[in-house]
């Protein structure tokens, strides 16, 4: 049993995504107490964004001796093997300006391959890995659904769109919003998403 519990904060544990990440990690350990943690930190340890290098990869160029081509290469297919062994996933992550963080867009890039995690088929792009639960946590400084919303949300419809694209259907969104309102609004909505977050992970 494995769980990959990936981190975008650059506040790290401080974070309130972390702490709401934290919650569902603690439910499903409880549940599977010898569970294997493998943790990504994407702010700790920066993925370097898709490059020419990595598209000569794609395209043969490992294969002509580009070691920076063979380095990038590697790199994706260590991310998708984490990814592919993981009976669960835990995603972390603020809002920022109205979507996912870099760091997260270029864990995404990595890992969504075409032939590798999807493949083209006549009726568009079916994914290649295994369903499993995959555990979103995110925090926004305002709201960013229900009535209050005054932005827009890329953030949900995008991983919603995304990660089904290389067969990750089973996804549970946990929010806390308005952190810029102030520690007593982030206090009171942690407190509010405890059941949600009972819920959600009742059946892993």
């Amino acid at each position: 049993m494995k769980i990959l519990h990936i981190t975008c904060s650059p506040r790290g544990e401080q974070s309130v995504s972390y702490r709401l990440s934290q919650r569902v990690m603690d439910r499903l350990l409880t549940r599977h107490p010898a569970a294997q943690i493998v943790t990504r930190d994407l702010c700790a340890e920066p993925l370097p964004h898709i490059d020419g290098a990595y598209a000569a990869a794609l395209g043969g160029g490992a294969r002509v001796g580009n070691g920076r081509a063979v380095s990038s290469h590697a790199l994706s297919e260590r991310l998708i093997a984490e990814l592919r062994d993981a009976d669960y996933v835990v995603i972390a992550t603020p809002m920022h300006n109205f979507t996912v963080p870099s760091v997260l867009k270029a864990w995404l890039d990595h890992v969504v391959r075409i032939g590798v995690t999807f493949n083209v088929t006549p009726e568009g792009k079916a994914g290649t890995l295994a369903d499993r639960p995959v555990y979103i946590a995110v925090s926004s400084g305002g709201y960013r659904s229900g009535e209050r919303a005054r932005q827009p949300d890329f953030l949900e419809p995008y991983l919603k769109a995304l990660l089904p694209t290389i067969g990750l259907k089973n996804l549970s969104f946990v929010s806390v919003q308005a952190t810029a309102a102030g520690p007593e609004t982030t206090t009171a909505a942690f407190a509010a998403v405890e059941r949600e977050l009972d819920d959600c992970v009742a059946g892993a």
